[in-house]
């Protein structure tokens, strides 16, 4: 685990984040104790710049008039099927896109190398449909990064193209169909 925080980014980009998603669609922020002793709980660090958004601006937004929401920390999508206990603070398993559905070593749904992607080393920031979820990893050689995780694949955001958390909702305000 990560247990030095991240320096935190300079006012830009904690700005851009602000704009992003007006005050009236943001969910109170945590602060920087609540935030802690989430982190605590969980055996992780949060990286920045999402770490200082649920800190200061707001933990989750509410779905605005594209119908796109952030989940608040540490709480799931309704839709979330998996059965296995959420550890952020675990590895998360990949360092490159993994598209299970057409890897020939998977034998079935249940492998467990799959619910390890699903559960491990990541928050869930918003689900995209009832089976695919753009997570944040807080773990490994991918932490900091957003990526889109199936029920066929995972890949970094969007489009195997990596974006952390500012870079993601940036794309998202341009159009570049991360939001879709």
């Amino acid at each position: 685990m990560t247990r030095t925080p991240d320096a935190r980014p300079d006012e830009d980009t904690l700005e851009g984040l602000r704009s992003a998603f007006p005050a009236e669609w943001r969910e109170p922020a945590l602060g920087y104790p609540a935030v802690e002793a989430w982190e605590a709980a969980n055996d992780v660090t949060l990286p920045e710049p999402y770490r200082s958004f649920v800190a200061e601006i707001g933990n989750g937004v509410r779905p605005g008039p594209l119908g796109v929401g952030l989940r608040p920390l540490g709480q799931l999508p309704a839709c979330w099927s998996g059965v296995e206990p959420r550890r952020p603070g675990a590895m998360f398993p990949l360092e490159a896109e993994w598209i299970w559905e057409d890897d020939e070593s998977v034998v079935d749904d249940e492998d467990a190398r799959i619910d390890a992607v699903f559960a491990h080393g990541s928050i869930v920031l918003r689900a995209q449909d009832t089976q695919a979820f753009w997570v944040l990893v807080t773990t490994g050689p991918q932490r900091g990064q957003v990526w889109l995780v199936t029920d066929l694949g995972a890949s970094p955001a969007p489009d195997g193209d990596p974006a952390d958390f500012a870079q993601w909702v940036r794309r998202g305000q341009t159009g570049d169909d991360v939001w879709a």
